[in-house]
């Protein structure tokens, strides 16, 4: 099938056009560069000219396509609320020109709206409303309730692997180097669920391959939860600075914007989305990326 892709030349992005393509499909992927345009062509697919603002633009894509594959966000912290409300207007004008169809259209969420004792799974609902990343999960439901096919692939805290430039684990590492130590909140015993990229690239093409029913969850995780102290000490470990503990008025000082982040605590199961898509994670756990070259050789 043909598929449009937003935020095809990101960093899950490009390993899920690399996927499709590997598999027979064609894509039709988003760009709002030249340079970005030259990565689709490169990749064997084609460009669609346009930007997640461009709605009318967005409404043409999916309509040249046989599926939508949303992946694209714009991750500007400093307007977080502002960008969580784009996404939620980019959904509702791809679910318009995808209206009496059949076409799928998977959009991206994250697990980190999650915050409680136990488990996550996919199909817990009840998520934390004043977070503004529930703009998404919403929108999805509305397109759903209009009989769009749409479900949701929630990707976890950390998305690693080689190119990831701008995910929780590199904001992790530049921190610590900025403030010379490498820091945990409290016992630092709170948990981040992980994948590796090609992973979770792997996970959009089964969903999309297999019928789904209109507001299905799927959970992106190889990993259901790796101590934050862990990461933390490999961090410490390879950049030869202390590990120290913070308490919540040091860490917000320490960690600014990303605190929410450093003391998420977020297991998460990816059992029923395995089960039903047959997926099996085969590439390096977060630890084994950490442990390699390009964390800490690339990332400044």
């Amino acid at each position: 099938m043909k598929v449009f892709v937003t935020g095809a030349t990101g960093f899950v992005g490009t390993a899920v056009v690399q996927e499709l393509l590997g598999a027979g499909h064609e894509v039709l992927g988003l760009a709002r560069s030249e340079e970005s345009a030259k990565k689709l062509i490169k990749a064997g697919a084609e460009v669609h000219h346009g930007e997640l603002t461009d709605f009318e633009g967005l409404k043409s894509g999916a309509n040249a396509a046989d599926a939508v594959i949303h992946l694209g966000f714009v991750h500007d912290f400093g307007r977080f609320q502002e960008m969580c409300e784009l996404d939620k207007q980019v959904i509702g004008a791809i679910g318009d020109a995808l209206t009496g169809t059949d076409k799928p259209f998977l959009i991206t969420s994250g697990t980190a709206l999650f915050s409680k004792d136990g488990i996550t799974a996919e199909q817990d609902r009840s998520v934390n409303n004043a977070h503004p990343r529930i703009a998404t999960e919403n929108a999805a439901d509305d397109q759903a309730a209009k009989g769009v096919r749409a479900a949701v692939i929630r990707l976890p805290a950390s998305v690693h692997g080689q190119g990831d430039k701008i995910g929780f684990v590199p904001l992790f590492i530049k921190i610590a180097r900025e403030k010379g130590v490498s820091a945990i909140i409290a016992d630092g015993c709170n948990r981040w669920p992980a994948v590796h990229h090609l992973d979770a690239a792997r996970l959009y093409r089964l969903a999309l391959e297999k019928p789904f029913d209109s507001g299905t969850r799927y959970h992106a995780e190889s990993e259901e939860g790796i101590e934050l102290k862990t990461v933390a000490s490999e961090i410490a470990e390879r950049l030869n600075i202390p590990l120290i503990s913070l308490n919540s008025q040091e860490a917000e000082q320490h960690f600014s914007w990303f605190t929410h982040f450093a003391k998420l605590d977020n297991v998460s199961s990816s059992k029923w989305t395995r089960n039903t898509l047959g997926w099996n994670p085969v590439h390096p756990t977060l630890l084994e990326d950490l442990k390699g070259s390009y964390y800490f050789s690339e990332i400044r």
